[in-house]
This record gives structure tokens, sequence and C-alpha cells, in this order.
């Protein structure tokens, strides 16, 4: 923490982030950390967001932000080059120019107490809350209520159709919009949820025996498979949207702990940008005058 008086460092604001999302707790896949910035410069505001994009990045400049702090890692995949020639390499040349540090919070963030899905599943109202899936024993991210995803109660019973329409209009606005599989009828009472893509917990959420599960990125096969075995029903919402509503726990968190100004970004980074429903046809045959 910084001393009374002055603005934190990237320093105090990295530590910060690492107590409450240490990156051993992140997947062995996973880049997560500090990606630029110098450790002793002075940081009075931070950027919030999802997706590190030239969109987002140039929200950043143009609010004086001196530090972006994202979900999503920019440098996920290894590159040989950050040269401004390159997608990534612009908006790290960027940044430097600029001197705003950056940090990733990823899949330590998806399994930290509060984290990622206990913001998804406070826009639901889910009371008592439990993880979805919970790392392995001897792992770093192992104890206490961590883990992927969350399961929790629904204040009260809706049908799929119903709950698939609410999901609508608790989580942030999206082309993609939310769909789901299964009986519009089924009766929802139990609701696994977890942001980001989510196909490879469906067994998961067959085990636990809930009524539906909400996340992102379900694929065709998979999800079908998984219907056809009397898994719980599916609600898919967009990647960003279901990711977003942590931003808002995330500017809290460094804005009591360290006082510095956050904001968090609305901008829709969903690659998805038009969405079109079926018109909906009438079977009836028309009248006819005799």
């Amino acid at each position: 923490m910084s001393t009374s008086g002055s603005a934190p460092t990237v320093t105090d604001v990295v530590a910060e982030l690492e107590r409450r999302f240490p990156p051993v707790w992140a997947e062995e896949w996973d880049r997560v950390g500090l990606v630029l910035g110098e450790p002793s410069a002075p940081v009075r505001r931070v950027l919030c967001v999802v997706d590190v994009v030239p969109e987002t990045v140039a929200e950043a400049l143009a609010a004086d932000a001196d530090m972006i702090v994202a979900h999503h890692p920019l440098l996920l995949r290894g590159v040989s080059s950050v040269a401004p020639t390159t997608f990534k390499g612009r908006i790290i040349h960027q940044l430097i120019r600029a001197g705003v540090a950056l940090y990733a919070a990823h899949t330590n963030a998806d399994v930290a107490s509060p984290g990622v899905s206990d913001a998804l599943a406070a826009r639901f109202g889910l009371t008592g809350l439990r993880p979805l899936l919970r790392p392995a024993p001897g792992s770093p991210a192992h104890g206490d209520d961590r883990g992927f995803g969350r399961i929790g109660e629904l204040p009260h019973p809706m049908t799929l159709a119903e709950l698939t329409r609410h999901a609508a209009a608790v989580l942030p606005v999206t082309s993609w919009g939310v769909r789901a599989a299964g009986d519009p009828g089924r009766m929802v009472r139990t609701l696994a949820v977890s942001g980001g893509s989510g196909d490879s917990f469906l067994g998961a959420a067959t085990a636990a025996g809930v009524d539906a599960f909400l996340t992102a990125d379900l694929r065709h096969h998979p999800a079908g498979e998984h219907l056809a075995a009397d898994g719980p029903a599916l609600i898919d919402a967009a990647h960003w949207a279901t990711e977003r509503p942590w931003l808002d726990d995330l500017a809290a968190l460094l804005r009591e702990a360290l006082g510095v100004e956050t904001l968090v970004s609305d901008l829709d980074t969903d690659p998805w940008t038009v969405h079109a429903a079926a018109p909906v046809v009438d079977d009836k045959e028309p009248d006819r005058e005799g």
C-alpha cells in the first residue's frame, strides 16, 4: 500500500490484485499478471475491461487512465513479434507510449471467492452459493469456497422460458442475446452459472443435479449430447456479458483498497454484432369468402 497522501504505484496495484487473485491459482495454460508498465509509476485512475482491444485501449487513453486491469490476457498465446505492424504489437506500443500499465487476472479470478462467477450469480439473486467445480486437492487454488462456476437457488422458481427472458433482462445487452436449450416449460429452482466459455463444465453441472446451467460459448455437439443424456437445461449468453458483471466488483476492490479512481468499460467487445430472429410463421389458413 502506498504511503498516506501519495498515489499508489503499479507495484501497489499489482500487490493488491495478487493478494486477492494469486497468480498460482491460474490454470497452467493461462498467462496472468503484469504485462507492461513501470513498477514505480503512480496510478491514480484504473480502467477495468474484459478485453484488451483497440476500442478499450482508446477508451483508456481518452480517460487518461494510468493502468488497465483486464480479465482476458492480451498475450495468452505466444508471439514472435510485437512490431507495431501486428494487432497486439500496435496495442503494446500505444500503451507504452502513453505510459499506461496493463495487468490481467483471468482464471485466477475465475476460481476466486468472490470471483467472476459470484458476480454473475449476483445478477440472478442466487443464494446458498457453492462452486460448480472445485480445484483438485493439492492444487494451489484448492480450499475454502474456491472453484469454477457457482451453484445456487433462485429467489423463486421459473420456467426455462421465463428464466431465459430474465437472463436477457439482467445481463448486459449484446447482439448475441440469450438462448436456451431444453423444455421451455421445465421448472428451474437450482441454477449453475459460469462466466465465459463453460461447455467443459457440462459434466459437472449434470453431476451437481442442477435444473439449468447458464454460461457462454456452448457448442452444437456437446450441447446436443448433454441434453440427450438428460442433463440440465442450458442457457447460452454472450461471453462478454457473462464476465462484464465482475468488473464492478473489481473496480470496487481497487477503489476501496487503494483509493484510486476506477472506471468500468461498458464497451461491448463481443465479436457478434448482428442478430436476426426467425420470422414468426402463421400456419393458419387465411379466411376465404365463398
